[in-house]
């Protein structure tokens, strides 16, 4: 009990000379603290913004589409609906934004043949966003049709008109209502889109789908990670993944990391120059003070962590400042780049923290064998 109370006196002591030491240089230490701070806001806001954008920077992706297509295996042309609800537990619900299944067969409208897609619209505007409809789409259950720009335009239809949909060997036949003109600027507009239980009623193909398109918040490794498990599961539907765009996903994060990479390291470089310079001038300044205390007795080891005591509490406090600054600066990102605020996380802010602290403690290496070189002799003789 002695023995620790004793301990604990002594780190007291410690801190007060410390602390005293930091405040009778104010100036000089401020602007030392100032640079920490700034380091660390930069590092801390820098690394939430990193930490947060794959999923943030996923959800904007998904604006321009499906990234996964679940389509049958074996060459077939159709697969049960059914299996669906099986496939869809093997992802994450908060990662699915939504998966649309579709039917396309061959249907004559107005007599003339035309690639038809059965869908759910209502889903459909969750995975595909990117649609621009002039009009409306297509109400679920009702006698209503999309048509893509092209269609519209080849048969010079607009919206209102009565069509007369017929299969391909015209033993069903339906009229339905133009509700829309889609434009994508890709193959949707050569397509004509309806109900799906409709399409798959007009077809007598109940039940079946001809491709689902998945919009789902995932990387690259998660999408094949998901692939292989649909494959051990069931051999009847196969997975593809939509290449082209989360390979743009993947180079786009690529070149994020690089750049915080990049960035962490100059604002780390300057923060141990500024801290050096100004603990070597600090060192300079109390050479005397230094030399005094060497003759009463002071170690090497005791100057060495009087010097590397400033600079971690400098790093501490500059740390904690710069982490609060980087999570307002990180926020600042988040609404006005992604409309969605950033959560706080406690491992960026204490890696924020050590990595202030190790700089510091870096930056008065030199400084501080300086310091324990100082002969007092020659010191107090003033030389």
């Amino acid at each position: 009990m002695a023995g620790d109370e004793m301990n604990i006196k002594k780190l007291k002591m410690y801190l007060v000379l410390v602390t005293n030491a930091l405040m009778r240089r104010k100036l000089r230490m401020f602007i030392a603290l100032l640079a920490v701070a700034i380091g660390a806001t930069i590092i801390s806001g820098m690394m939430t913004v990193y930490k947060e954008v794959p999923e943030q920077m996923g959800r904007e992706f998904r604006a321009y589409g499906a990234n996964l297509l679940l389509i049958p295996a074996d060459g077939k042309k159709t697969f049960d609906q059914s299996k669906l609800a099986e496939i869809y537990k093997l992802l994450d619900k908060k990662e699915l934004v939504g998966a649309s299944p579709f039917l396309y067969e061959r249907l004559k409208i107005n007599e003339s043949p035309v690639l038809t897609g059965g869908t759910d619209f209502d889903v459909l505007k969750k995975v595909s966003p990117y649609w621009q409809i002039e009009g409306k789409m297509p109400k679920k259950g009702s006698k209503e049709i999309l048509l893509g720009n092209d269609i519209a335009q080849k048969y010079r239809s607009k919206i209102g008109d009565t069509l007369i949909v017929s299969t391909h060997d015209g033993n069903v036949e339906e009229k339905f209502t133009v509700s829309g003109i889609v434009r994508t600027g890709g193959k949707e507009e050569q397509f004509a889109y309806v109900d799906l239980p409709i399409l798959q009623q007009m077809t007598e193909k109940e039940g079946q789908v001809s491709v689902v398109q998945v919009s789902v918040v995932a990387d690259e490794s998660k999408l094949q990670a998901f692939e292989n498990k649909l494959h051990s599961q069931d051999k009847e539907v196969q997975s593809q993944i939509v290449k082209q765009i989360a390979g743009s996903e993947a180079a786009v994060l690529a070149k994020l990391q690089a750049l915080v990479l990049l960035v962490t390291l100059v604002v780390l470089l300057l923060t141990l120059v500024c801290v050096g310079t100004t603990m070597t001038e600090v060192v300079s300044e109390r050479r005397k003070e230094i030399g005094l205390k060497k003759a009463l007795g002071a170690s090497n080891k005791n100057i060495a962590f009087e010097f590397l005591g400033e600079s971690g509490m400098l790093g501490l406090f500059g740390g904690i400042v710069g982490t609060a600054c980087g999570y307002i600066f990180a926020q600042a990102v988040g609404m006005n780049v992604f409309g969605r605020e950033i959560g706080f996380s406690f491992s960026v802010a204490i890696f924020s923290i050590i990595i202030s602290i190790l700089i510091t403690s870096l930056a008065s290496l030199i400084p501080v064998r300086t310091a324990v070189k100082i002969e007092p002799a020659i010191v107090l003789r003033g030389e």
